[in-house]
């Protein structure tokens, strides 16, 4: 048996619980390890060139940084259980989840996790120090802890005020309604079989709002399917006892179940417009500026923030726009249908002017 890859990683981290679902669910072996280890500062992170989590080393010492990246690495050399469904409307339908799932809920996520003090900090500035000094007392973790938090709120302060928390539990308790009413009838989001889009829920639902003191009681209390899916997204074994006789395939026919096209409804209501947004918006950043092509949008950082234009998110996006595109005229007769019922069909048929490539962590306009 070969060696175990490395995740470096947290549970408070959003995109690590991704891959670790993913990792778990394939029945691939691996061990997860801090980002405080001595390997990670030595080696790991000057290999990818960045600090962030999640993190995947090979036993021949490569290093695969990115959620996404991780699973386009890891369904190549592990077919089994796969991730990407090869029907047409099934696959397109997990692109778009790697968007609206994981792009999309990241900001319900991260306000949950911040403008709840009394309810969430304590516990999330005790995990962030148990990730740097594992075994440190109370106040070790709470000084780690404090200087993570910085960090992460620094990119302005939190105004927030009893209505603004009343409309994002209003927020919260729609998506879980929506969720709830599929899990009823399904174990995964694409029937008997887990997939990239149930990985990609995987950041909001597990790691903060699953976890964080006040939006896993919601959860509890509002969606208790919602949160029975999410323990068994934390476990290696595929067929769970509510459903222990249901199949381990993707549905026939390339269906696509009514409720699942509920929960992509709600999504791209919320969500779709900002990504289409944020493609046009790079479009004019790149016909703003000389980039040559195969030239970077920054060397210097790994997500740059350029005015409207987002790279990376654009990135993710054209997973799903260049699926689309790709398509023979039946099967995306096929898809148009779908997004017409959805609502994506303008996100989709909005193409980028250049293509995105991610390169040794570092985001490049072809």
């Amino acid at each position: 048996m070969s060696e175990p890859y490395v995740l470096y990683g947290s549970h408070a981290s959003y995109y690590t619980a991704k891959t670790r679902a993913l990792l778990r669910k394939k029945g691939i072996p691996f061990v997860e390890r801090l980002p405080s280890a001595p390997r990670f500062r030595e080696y790991v992170r000057p290999t990818s060139g960045s600090h962030r989590i999640p993190q995947l080393e090979a036993a021949d010492g490569t290093i695969v940084q990115d959620s996404i990246e991780i699973a386009d690495y890891l369904e190549a050399r592990h077919p089994e259980v796969p991730a990407y469904p090869d029907t047409p409307r099934q696959r397109l339908v997990v692109h778009l989840f790697e968007l609206l799932g994981s792009e999309g809920l990241v900001g319900l996520a991260w306000r949950f996790r911040w403008f709840y003090p009394d309810e969430n900090h304590h516990f999330v500035k005790m995990e962030f120090g148990r990730s740097f000094r594992p075994q440190g007392n109370d106040d070790e973790l709470l000084y780690y802890g404090n200087k993570i938090a910085d960090r992460m709120m620094s990119h302005g302060a939190i105004k927030t005020t009893p209505e603004v928390r009343a409309a994002m539990e209003e927020e919260y308790k729609e998506l879980l309604g929506v969720l709830e009413q599929h899990f009823v009838e399904h174990p995964y989001m694409l029937g008997g079989h887990p997939s990239a889009a149930d990985y990609s829920l995987m950041g909001a639902l597990f790691a903060h709002m699953g976890r964080d003191p006040l939006p896993q009681r919601l959860m509890q209390e509002n969606a208790p399917r919602v949160y029975r899916w999410v323990e068994h997204m934390l476990v290696p074994e595929i067929q769970s006892p509510e459903f222990f006789d249901r199949p381990v395939e993707y549905p026939a026919d390339d269906e696509v179940s009514p409720t699942l096209a509920a929960i992509l409804s709600y999504l791209l209501a919320g969500h779709g417009q900002t990504f289409r947004r944020n493609v046009v918006a790079c479009n004019d950043y790149l016909a703003r500026n000389e980039i040559p092509p195969g030239g970077a949008f920054s060397e210097e950082h790994d997500q740059p923030q350029l005015g409207g234009c987002n790279p990376h998110v654009a990135w993710v996006t054209q997973r799903a726009l260049e699926y689309y595109a790709g398509l023979g005229a039946t099967a995306r007769k096929q898809c148009h249908e779908l997004l017409h019922q959805c609502g994506g069909l303008e996100l989709v048929e909005t193409p980028l002017t250049r293509r995105i490539e991610r390169r040794n962590g570092r985001l490049y306009a072809v």
